[in-house]
């Protein structure tokens, strides 16, 4: 044992379960922790401007790398910026850690008025957090890091909570701090795995059905091999892009609020097999899961699993360790698939030419984006048209490359999850995709892209407006178009400002090239587009919508 403090204890338990790095906003409530990190040198602490924007630097710091994120904020108003944040990783299952100051643990609760008081602060998280706990004196510190970092690493990935009032941060006790555990998975029932390998081997048709599970348990060299093993079609959901490269002949296509291959590849199916999603269809289809196909679904959650639809066999496991079991147990079978190479091709083909006749100024855009970016550019899908359209028409090739906001569709997530993104991976490029609504959000923390060295490109898509908002008043209000047209700034020219570089376009059809330079630039870019307003898939009827 050693005698410290509570913050100190805090700060050196992150660093001995691995924690790397540190997104955070100082206040009166926390500087406890500020002055412990002086002293530990092996955590990068990076400081934002919002706190909001520290749980976004957070979420897509863990995603893209598979580590820790972690979020510090001051109680209260802190706390409830960075809500929005921790919402949209729990909706992404990102194993994000959120530390947040509380008022003196004589005022908790009492409803006094005492700075930055929020009675039952823990119970704003509530409905999106997978856990949360309040340390209240020193020695409680390395069993409440060590129970966090379990939460975080088994079972469903999702955000955890802690609280510290900032009269027990500077308590001092000898503390008994913890070694790191690895802490194993949970293995498949081989009662179930047997069952699940039994349908797909006979099936004529068989359909993988790919979820973020996928990602979040890097089972993507399983998915694939199983695919080919036994010549399955692979549809990947929103969420699920880069669980097979999109590149692979097994891959069918996306399927997003209805649209992509999904409409014509589901009804051929006999057997589907659904890995680590909450097979929830946005849009109400004619061609969705049928009580004739054999439906098996691996989930590391199991109030997901039988959640939507009846289920054949339903496994809740680690989704690499699920897989790992089905090809063992496949391994000296034959399959029944009769998929050609050629079906799937001509299906993922087929689809991809829809989109472009839905969309043909959006995919061309995506097609040039493409062309330009490496292989393994992460990509961040905003809330805007192209982003949007990226879910269908952006082919995704490798693995934690492709970050969304699944379900909570966060306005202004974008840009600050891509500096968290381009924290965890300085080598590699970094893209976000923003609208101008979003993009505004999150500006303040151009400042903080620079200051840190944090060399993402933001590429803002200008049309001077809320644009699905706006496309939603010209249709289904029949032009009434009201609160949906904005007065933005030059964004290149605030990105100088801040001391980022900034990119103006004439035309759209500059882009490849402009963003060519932008990716060789070695300060954080701002690219703005102009554009018009585009309606987003969701307001378009999916084939065969009810």
């Amino acid at each position: 044992m050693a005698q410290m403090t509570t913050a100190q204890a805090l700060v050196r338990s992150l660093v001995r379960e691995g924690v790397e790095v540190v997104f955070g906003l100082p206040g009166v409530q926390i500087m406890d922790i500020y002055d412990a990190f002086y002293d530990e040198p092996g955590i990068r602490l990076v400081t934002t401007r919002h706190e909001q924007t520290a749980a976004y630097m957070a979420d897509g710091y863990s995603r893209s790398t598979g580590k820790i994120g972690v979020a510090l904020v001051v109680p209260g108003p802190g706390l409830l910026n960075a809500a929005a944040g921790i919402g949209t990783a729990y909706a992404s299952s990102s194993p994000v850690l959120l530390i947040a100051g509380q008022v003196e643990s004589y005022n908790i609760n009492q409803g006094r008025g005492a700075v930055h008081e929020v009675v039952d602060q823990l119970d704003v998280l509530k409905n999106i957090t997978k856990w949360r706990s309040a340390i209240m004196e020193p020695g409680q510190v390395p069993e409440a890091v060590h129970e966090a970092m379990r939460q975080l690493k088994t079972g469903r990935p999702r955000p955890v909570a802690l609280e510290v009032p900032s009269d027990v941060l500077p308590k001092a006790a000898d503390v008994d701090l913890l070694e790191p555990e690895v802490f194993p998975k949970q293995s498949p029932d081989p009662v179930l795995v047997k069952e699940a390998v039994s349908l797909l081997s006979k099936a004529q048709r068989p359909v993988i059905w790919a979820g973020s599970g996928v990602n979040s348990a890097d089972a993507n060299g399983e998915i694939t091999r199983l695919a080919e093993a036994i010549n399955a079609a692979v549809i990947a959901t929103a969420e699920g892009k880069g669980a097979i490269a999109e590149n692979h002949p097994q891959y069918a296509g996306p399927c997003y609020y209805g649209h992509g291959s999904a409409h014509q590849v589901i009804p051929q199916a006999d057997a589907i097999l659904a890995v680590g999603s909450r097979l929830h269809f946005f849009a109400p289809v004619s061609w969705a899961f049928k009580p004739e196909q054999d439906l098996i679904h691996i989930d590391a959650d199991p109030e997901e699993l039988g959640r939507n639809w009846p289920e054949k066999v339903s496994i809740c496991a680690d989704a690499k360790l699920a897989l790992k079991a089905i090809l063992a147990e496949l391994e000296g079978r034959s399959h029944s698939s009769q998929w050609s190479r050629e079906e799937i091709a001509h299906q993922r083909n087929a689809a991809y030419q829809v989109t472009k006749e839905q969309a043909p100024n959006q995919v061309e855009i995506i097609e040039t984006l493409r062309e330009e970016l490496a292989d393994d550019a992460i990509v961040i899908s905003g809330i805007a048209s192209i982003g949007y359209w990226s879910h269908l028409a952006f082919p995704v090739l490798t693995p934690r490359s492709y970050l969304n906001t699944s379900y909570f569709a966060t306005l202004g997530y974008a840009f600050p999850t891509a500096l968290g993104a381009k924290v965890g991976n300085p080598d590699r490029q970094v893209v976000a995709f923003c609208g101008d609504g979003g993009f505004m959000y999150a500006l303040s923390d151009l400042a903080t892209a620079v200051q840190e060295g944090i060399n993402v490109v933001a590429i803002v898509f200008n049309d001077g407006a809320l644009g699905a908002s706006l496309m939603d008043q010209e249709v289904r209000y029949r032009g009434r178009v009201i609160g949906t047209k904005l007065h933005n700034p030059d964004f290149a020219m605030t990105a100088q400002a801040f001391g980022a570089e900034g990119i103006k376009l004439e035309d759209r059809r500059q882009l490849g090239e402009a963003l060519s330079g932008a990716l060789k630039a070695e300060k954080p870019v701002v690219l703005e587009v102009p554009i018009e307003s585009w309606t987003p898939p969701f307001q378009i009827s999916p084939p065969g919508a009810l």
